[in-house]
């Protein structure tokens, strides 16, 4: 095929079928919340923050509750879970007459910055590339596909886990999941892959050996942050994401002039409003939807949801739902509870 990279348009595939098994939920895992956002909104928010033309999720195990909680995205649908390759191939008639780059992620992995997207989608452009994997190194790289690289630290491919050779399994450089592609050369190879693998599934990155075969260059971006791929399978897995999210919000109001006196025992989730020279006290929780003005005091041990603070209040040991609290001066050492 001829094709050559150019400054087109991009467009971002969000897999999202899966169910979740090892969550013990009756709830699709990408459903699950985290800092007040169920977990495939954050990939969709960091594509849309990354800036990305186009957005295709991928549902499947309860569809419609999954699709129920997305805006602004175009659907696909994988109802028979055979592999990530058959998951982007439902793609291909949204995409058809798509001519630019393609990332691929999932609805899992929700700690992807959308910085880390700008730069991959820039690397990968600048590499002249077909396909760019995101790469991490694991000091324990157990479950994770690897990255084969050749004397010149050329990619030639990823092997996985269970169909990688002891000697293979000893590299530590691990593949993500997330990858950045040229569309058509994507839905062209996908046509070719096959389920000969210990899963018996259509996996995606074996376009990747059809690729270099046939001349074409595939990249490896590494990660500077390994965290930034942690997939969630568990609850275990759901409260380590939890708590990186939790200091990267407070990171974020520190910076912008919020004092918080203890960020691990405080919690704030996302889409909140806190101005500046505002304190929070530990033990405090903050949640959706919750806006606080300026030069508050908050807590100890408060929580708030969905509430409005006027700047200036003092609130100790508040729980505050849905309502509009506060006046000049005002010290409020009592509950509030939503009608």
């Amino acid at each position: 095929m001829n094709w050559r990279v150019t400054l087109s348009k991009s467009a971002a595939v969000i897999l999202a079928a899966g169910q979740g098994s090892r969550m013990r939920s009756k709830l699709a895992k990408v459903l699950h919340p985290l800092a007040g956002l169920e977990m495939v909104n954050h990939a969709v928010r960091s594509v849309r923050l990354a800036g990305f033309d186009e957005i295709i999720v991928v549902i499947g195990y309860q569809g419609e509750k999954v699709q129920a909680v997305l805006e602004g995205v175009k659907v696909a649908e994988q109802r028979e879970q055979l592999g990530t390759g058959h998951a982007v191939d439902q793609c291909r008639d949204l995409l058809r007459d798509f001519d630019g780059p393609v990332l691929v992620t999932y609805g899992d992995t929700p700690l992807f910055r959308s910085e880390t997207f700008q730069q991959l989608l820039s690397y990968h452009q600048e590499q002249q590339a077909a396909a760019t994997i995101v790469t991490a190194h694991f000091a324990d790289p157990t479950g994770y596909g690897r990255i084969l690289r050749d004397d010149n630290n050329e990619v030639l491919g990823v092997v996985e886990h269970k169909d990688a050779a002891p000697e293979q399994r000893l590299i530590k450089e691990i593949n993500t999941g997330t990858y950045m592609f040229h569309g058509q050369l994507l839905f062209h190879y996908l046509t070719q892959i096959t389920p000969q693998n210990a899963q018996a599934e259509y996996y995606l990155p074996d376009v990747l050996p059809l690729m270099i075969a046939d001349g074409h260059r595939v990249a490896g971006y590494v990660l500077e942050d390994a965290a930034e791929s942690m997939g969630v399978n568990d609850r275990i897995q759901l409260a380590q994401a939890e708590a990186i999210l939790r200091d990267r919000i407070c990171r974020h109001w520190q910076e912008q002039g919020v004092t918080i006196v203890d960020p691990p025992s405080t919690w704030i989730e996302w889409d909140c409003e806190i101005g500046r020279d505002t304190v929070i006290y530990p033990g405090c929780l903050i949640q959706k939807g919750t806006k606080i003005g300026e030069d508050c005091v908050i807590g100890p041990n408060c929580r708030l949801s969905g509430a409005e603070v006027k700047s200036g209040t003092t609130l100790e040991h508040v729980v505050v739902v849905d309502r509009s609290v506060g006046k000049a001066d005002g010290i409020l050492p009592f509950s509030f509870l939503s009608k």
